[in-house]
């Protein structure tokens, strides 16, 4: 069984520091543990290498400063301190958790005079990518949350307090025996999964819902690159539900993720084709290298 994650081996990157990784602890009264004023990235290593690690740190001072909070750091050092953390730890294949967050020096909504922490925790995760096994799918169930309109939340922030719906459509997936949960938005078109973006395939062509309430992910992006690379396109549109009848294929994407096909959502069936495959390949080929 694996070690829990407030007592594991190895370092975490703590506020300018390198902490045993047992010993890093926070206050019971941090803001953000009442508030969920925090924001964070979740990034992978392919061969002790971060992927994308310039733009998962631009996105992450980028929801700080939506979520009115100041990084006491550049991107430069938080660039570097991730890099020096994966070689501390000696990560080969893993993932990084960089995470900011308000601090215990005032209680209450407000709070104009905490500190901004910041933490960088990584760990192994081994990559192991069989499209055999992958392209047969996995099951979603559809989520009684939804998205809210993004003139309630900061839906283009990677912030915690977000993820709130997420973790109750996941736990009612997996009570169902689903592995996750698709969730419509306040419109009720399709959005997204609980911690992934989704694309659909028909005729040949890539349908994708537009990002205008939920974030639009850094996965997401890259495989629309890939897609569009090997000259498919790629529609970017409002989906309804009802619509899932009409496609072929189904995946998820996203950094824990990757590319995944799906084989099932609610009522609606799909196949794992050529296309998914050949993204899923791309993918693997683009990381490794």
């Amino acid at each position: 069984m694996a070690a829990h994650f407030d007592n594991r081996d190895g370092y975490i990157w703590f506020n300018g520091e390198l902490v045993d990784w047992p010993d890093v602890k926070l206050h019971v009264l941090s803001h953000a543990l009442h508030y969920a004023s925090s924001v964070f990235e979740g990034e992978r290593v392919y061969n002790k290498k971060i992927f994308k690690l310039e733009e998962h740190t631009e996105r992450l001072f980028y929801s700080a400063e939506r979520m009115d909070m100041k990084i006491p750091y550049t991107q430069d050092q938080l660039n570097e301190a991730c890099k020096e953390i994966v070689k501390k730890n000696s990560i080969i294949d893993g993932y990084v958790r960089p995470i900011a967050w308000r601090g215990a020096e005032m209680m209450g909504v407000s709070a104009q005079s905490t500190k901004i922490n910041l933490a960088i925790a990584v760990w192994e995760w081994p990559s192991y990518f069989d499209p055999e096994q992958r392209l047969k799918g996995i099951r979603l169930t559809l989520s009684k949350w939804k998205r809210p309109s993004p003139e309630t939340i900061p839906c283009d922030t990677k912030a915690a307090g977000l993820y709130m719906i997420c973790t109750l459509s996941k736990h009612d997936a997996e009570k169902r025996g689903y592995a996750d949960s698709l969730m419509l938005d306040y419109e009720n078109y399709v959005a997204e999964a609980t911690g992934a973006n989704v694309f659909f395939i028909k005729d040949g062509e890539i349908h994708t819902p537009k990002p205008d309430c939920f974030l639009d992910g850094i996965t997401r992006r890259t495989v629309i690159d890939i897609a569009k690379k090997r000259g498919i396109k790629v529609i970017e549109r409002k989906i309804l539900p009802d619509e899932m009848s009409d496609f072929s294929e189904c995946f998820l994407t996203g950094t824990a993720v990757e590319v995944t096909p799906v084989s099932e959502i609610a009522e609606f069936k799909f196949t794992p084709g050529e296309i998914t495959k050949n993204l899923m390949e791309d993918y693997l080929n683009l990381v490794k290298n």
